[in-house]
């Protein structure tokens, strides 16, 4: 046994803090007005590689990891969709996100372009699994 290491010590065995994470937590949140990108960009290729569908629930973000599932939630009518990030952007600064048509519509921006939201990362929701419309 090496002095000083943790097996030298026979309390070290018993007592091993595991942190649980509780899932259900926001890991990350933002807000901020969003906007939307749609047809024009369709096939068109994202940051990610990927080929952009506007009638996919996608968005992008400057800089949380592609494939992160978000929680985007239109503050003025608390309508919330999930989306995955698969391009980097928005380009305008002062928006925090621009997120596809079909989240866009889901979320009742379509028509202004842009709404305040609120946007939320969860543990819960990174289990590799295709977002949909909530």
């Amino acid at each position: 046994m090496v002095a000083g290491s943790a097996a030298a010590h026979p309390a070290a065995r018993h007592h091993r803090h595991i942190a649980e994470v509780d899932k259900s937590l926001a890991y990350f949140i933002q807000s901020g007005p969003a906007s939307y990108y749609g047809q024009r960009h369709d096939g068109k290729m994202t940051a990610s590689g990927s080929n952009f569908d506007s009638e996919a629930f996608t968005a992008a973000h400057p800089w949380l990891p592609f494939g992160t599932v978000v929680r985007v939630t239109n503050l003025r009518n608390r309508r919330s969709v999930k989306v995955r990030v698969t391009d980097r952007g928005p380009h305008a600064k002062s928006r925090v996100i621009d997120v596809s048509t079909a989240a866009a519509r889901e979320l009742g921006m379509q028509r202004r372009g842009v709404a305040r939201v609120s946007v939320k990362a969860f543990y819960e929701d990174q289990d590799g699994a295709a977002p949909s419309g909530q």
